[in-house]
């Protein structure tokens, strides 16, 4: 049977530890996880029936994938056996901006390093994540990988040179969406509505729109312009937004979280 352990126990292990087991594709009796100096492994090892392990040995003595998922300024405090313990071993990395050498440098005898960039809606089972891999995936493990990473939701293989636009694109995305649903309330509070019905519509609105694209498969230019009359309230609202360069405020926003991405793989 094959074993993963799981190196950090924070919120998206936690995703990907449920996935896995929820979906079965590996049970709770082969995962094991360790974290730092903090509750969370034990935790989770708690409430999903999976081992928590007391030291690198006992963590990696009969795993076979080694998901890594502590913090990125974390790596370089890890204890120096993972150096070792890891050898022949598949690595799933999902640091940020923790680009593909500076794994290899950190763990050389890996078999295989595999850097994937997933988002908080893998939480839930609804994320989309993007990897790349060192060296050409054997079969297996190109399967064990899309089955981990399929757990959180969608998944992509991409070049690496497109993991940090990823980033900036689907790893931060959500942060945008958020942003923009809490003026979007806002807004809907200074028109005189409740702070209670102004995030029920708020909410429902953007849930609905959201799955209107996905059902219908339709560009989203193509969705605006069917809500749209002329001289109407949307058009009046498109107007507003157009004339603030709404689009190229996003395109900029999301130029900048790019730019950080290359700057944080470069640290």
């Amino acid at each position: 049977m094959t074993h993963v352990a799981f190196i950090g126990a924070g919120k998206m292990a936690s995703a990907m530890v449920r996935g896995l087991i929820s979906q079965q594709i590996y049970p709770a009796s082969a995962i094991t996880c360790i974290s730092g100096d903090d509750p969370t492994a034990a935790h989770l090892a708690s409430v999903a029936g999976i081992h928590c392990a007391a030291d690198p040995h006992a963590l990696l003595g009969h795993a076979d994938i080694v998901v890594l998922a502590c913090k990125p300024q974390q790596l370089a405090a890890l204890d120096a056996a993972y150096v070792t313990l890891t050898r022949g071993k598949l690595l799933l990395s999902i640091l940020a901006g923790t680009p593909l050498a500076k794994l290899r440098a950190r763990f050389p005898h890996a078999r295989n390093l595999v850097r994937a960039m997933p988002n908080t809606p893998g939480q839930i089972g609804a994320g989309i994540t993007a990897y790349c891999a060192l060296h050409h995936l054997a079969d297996a493990d190109h399967a064990a990988i899309e089955k981990i990473l399929g757990s959180l939701g969608a998944v992509l293989e991409l070049p690496e040179n497109d993991l940090d636009p990823v980033t900036a694109v689907s790893g931060s995305g959500p942060a945008y969406l958020f942003e923009f649903t809490a003026a979007f309330r806002d807004a809907a509070i200074a028109t005189g509505l409740s702070p209670a019905i102004a995030e029920k519509l708020v909410h429902e609105t953007v849930r609905g729109a959201a799955k209107l694209m996905e059902i219908t498969g339709e560009h989203p230019d193509k969705l605006r312009d069917a809500v749209t009359s002329p001289g109407g309230t949307t058009a009046a609202a498109l107007d507003v937004l157009r004339a603030g360069n709404f689009r190229q405020l996003i395109k900029e926003a999301v130029a900048a979280a790019h730019r950080r991405s290359t700057e944080l793989a470069k640290l």
